[in-house]
């Protein structure tokens, strides 16, 4: 059950990327929950990021809705 939200994530990202083979996610996990370190190509990100942070404030959203799911807080860090 612990990979859902890479799977997850994974999913999302491939879904609005053109780059889909330069997807990187890591994941980690401490006390205060799972990070998870996404990683794309730097063409993709603007279209991650979205508009004003659009994009990835949603997926941080839909993250958070996962990790309930399984009772762990879910984090989002996106390396450029």
């Amino acid at each position: 059950l612990y990979m859902k939200e890479v799977e997850f994530l994974q999913f999302v990202i491939e879904n609005l990327v053109e780059n889909k083979g330069e997807i990187q996610i890591e994941r980690t996990e401490d006390e205060l929950g799972v990070l998870l370190t996404l990683k794309v190509n730097k063409d993709d990100m603007g279209v991650v990021i979205g508009k004003g942070g659009n994009v990835v404030t949603s997926i941080r959203s839909l993250l958070k809705i996962v990790g309930n799911k399984v009772g762990k807080r879910v984090n989002l860090k996106v390396l450029d």
